[in-house]
């Protein structure tokens, strides 16, 4: 469609960075704590819980300082999917309204770990969650596991479990964020960056030319150590998480990574208080937008 060719341009070469605004039920309550909303308010993982979440993102991508200038996209949950912004469908508004990406995350949760990474759980509901993404002009999708030790056969089932999820994607016509984080407390994180590098060059090189897609890393421990990746052909974009890092740490690592750019969940929401006046929220949200944003244009 003409939206999707418009959306592939503003992610492969507008400057800005991509809002991850998808908590799921397990970080959820942390994220909801931090902005003011304490757990005796709502059952953790029942619908008044997502409630409480959609109010806060709601506030977020109504505020007029959250706007496609210099946010390309926001990744979202499934349910926000299924909800409305100021009365339009979540996805709609967002590239309608704003002029952003919506991207939405299909991932399932983690298995336990096992050779010093954790899997992804089975996608039982993918075909249904990658049919709601077309229904709303969805742009692509991500999808999260976990590297915990540098263990070469972990993080090489765990890349290539990533990029089978991501073939599938490709087939109904979406373009996947592949986010294989390495733990920032990774006791070996040096050695199992370079491990993940390796095992991600050798599959992307397994690629035809028009598969497509974009990587959500951690934020490496060397400067520049993905520079191959963010230059491969068959790689749109990569974007980092910032990992439970602060935002002001998580900008700093991030502007001395050239063509790196933020996907901060954590780090873009830090301040944010459901007592805020809407002048304080919107100071607030803008400071932030900001930061983030000068951080990802200056690597």
């Amino acid at each position: 469609t003409l939206a999707h060719e418009r959306q592939l341009e503003k992610m492969k070469n507008a400057p800005g960075f991509v809002a991850a605004l998808d908590q799921s039920g397990g970080s959820t309550p942390k994220a909801l704590e931090l902005y003011g909303v304490p757990s005796t308010w709502y059952n953790k993982g029942e619908s008044s819980m997502f409630d409480h979440v959609h109010m806060m993102r709601e506030r977020i991508i109504g505020s007029e300082k959250f706007n496609g200038d210099r946010i390309l996209a926001a990744i979202l949950f499934e349910d926000t999917v299924h909800r409305k912004v100021q009365g339009i469908p979540t996805a709609r508004y967002l590239w309608e309204e704003k002029g952003i990406v919506p991207i939405i995350k299909i991932d399932q949760g983690l298995m336990p770990e096992k050779n010093g990474v954790q899997l992804m759980n089975e996608m039982t509901k993918l075909k249904e969650v990658l049919e709601l993404a077309k229904e709303h002009d969805v742009f692509g999708t991500k999808a999260r596991s976990v590297i915990k030790h540098a263990n070469v056969e972990g993080i090489r089932s765990n890349v290539e479990q990533q990029f089978t999820v991501g073939r599938t994607v490709l087939k109904e016509g979406l373009i996947p964020i592949l986010e294989p984080e390495v733990d920032i407390h990774c006791p070996e994180k040096v050695e199992a960056e370079n491990i993940l590098r390796d095992v991600l060059l050798s599959n992307l090189n397994k690629l035809s030319p028009d598969e497509k897609i974009i990587f959500k890393l951690t934020l490496p421990s060397e400067d520049n150590l993905y520079k191959n990746i963010i230059a491969h052909p068959n790689v749109l974009r990569v974007v980092a998480l910032s990992g439970g890092y602060t935002r002001g740490e998580a900008n700093a690592i991030l502007a001395r990574n050239e063509n790196m750019v933020a996907s901060f969940s954590r780090a873009l929401t830090e301040g944010l208080h459901l007592h805020d006046s809407s002048e304080l929220f919107d100071t607030k949200l803008d400071d932030s937008i900001g930061s983030i944003y000068f951080a990802s244009i200056s690597g």
